[in-house]
């Protein structure tokens, strides 16, 4: 018992200086992948961000829900359908979408939070004019390219006392509609307009990998002057690309860090944010 005792107080000690480095600050973190379905992860998420409110960190969480859309549209029939990585989003499933992440998903988060200790409010990008967005294209429909932050209302929300929890939603600005999002490019967005200290994507992979076939090749940190040219050397490919140009995006308009790390592993934001340890790959 003396042992454990020690190890927590060692753990405790190596964390409060990146508990005084980021007490104030804001942190935006993309929540998806199986730290959504898994339980086990999830609770280990939710834990996370509400430890990190507790100690006075200023925590953003902006989520997707594709399992539980894709879900949905079984229930009723309909087939989901990707072009490009993107959900093809045609006026029903534009329905489903808003009916599921607005409601389902992010009420049941914000549940989990406040049930773990934390103080969360739900908000989707149409309240306050959050995200507008214009019509991507016309193969995949109702899907939208982010055109505007305004961050007020998250920032109201912050400044109460509580952890905003955001889906990936948003108005038209094209058009009387709303649009569906990628849920990186809509964190990085709102990293953006809340000059933010750290974005963090959770993703299914350890992060970027020099060879994907080999989990050791972790790549742990990068400059964004370092990323097209393992874009040319193939070491960057696929679902890889458009994280990534979040992040140099992020970073190259004022967010001091953006990391692409593993949902998977349990606790993984406060590895992160919290231990000489750090996770994934970083940008900065």
């Amino acid at each position: 018992m003396p042992h454990k005792n020690f190890d927590r107080a060692t753990i405790l000690v190596e964390a409060l200086p990146y508990i005084q480095k980021y007490t104030g600050k804001t942190v935006v973190v993309k929540y998806g992948g199986n730290a959504m379905i898994s339980e086990d992860l999830r609770e280990a998420v939710i834990t996370d961000i509400a430890l990190l409110s507790l100690v006075g960190i200023r925590v953003v969480v902006v989520h997707g829900g594709g399992p539980e859309i894709s879900d949905m549209l079984a229930k009723i029939g309909k087939k989901p359908e990707f072009i490009d990585g993107l959900r093809v989003t045609d006026e029903e499933t534009m329905d489903i979408v808003q009916q599921v992440l607005c409601g389902k998903v992010n009420k049941s988060l914000v549940a989990t939070l406040n049930r773990t200790g934390g103080r969360a409010v739900g908000l989707s990008g149409l309240d306050g004019g959050l995200f507008q967005a214009v019509k991507l294209d016309e193969v995949h429909g109702y899907v939208g390219e982010v055109s505007a932050v305004d961050p007020s209302l998250v920032i109201d929300v912050l400044e109460k006392g509580y952890t905003p929890v955001i889906s990936s939603v948003a108005q038209g600005a094209d058009a009387v509609c709303s649009y569906n999002i990628n849920a990186d490019t809509a964190a990085a967005e709102l990293a953006i307009a809340l000059k933010a200290e750290k974005l963090i994507l959770l993703t299914d992979v350890r992060g970027l990998l020099r060879d994907p076939k080999d989990e050791n090749s972790l790549i742990s940190q990068a400059h964004p002057s370092d990323i097209p040219l393992l874009v040319k050397e193939g070491v960057i490919t696929g679902g890889m690309i458009p994280k990534l140009d979040c992040c140099v995006k992020a970073v190259r308009s004022g967010v001091r860090q953006a990391v692409i790390q593993d949902g998977r592993v349990p606790h993984s934001i406060l590895i992160e944010m919290l231990s000489d340890e750090g996770i994934g790959t970083m940008i900065f």
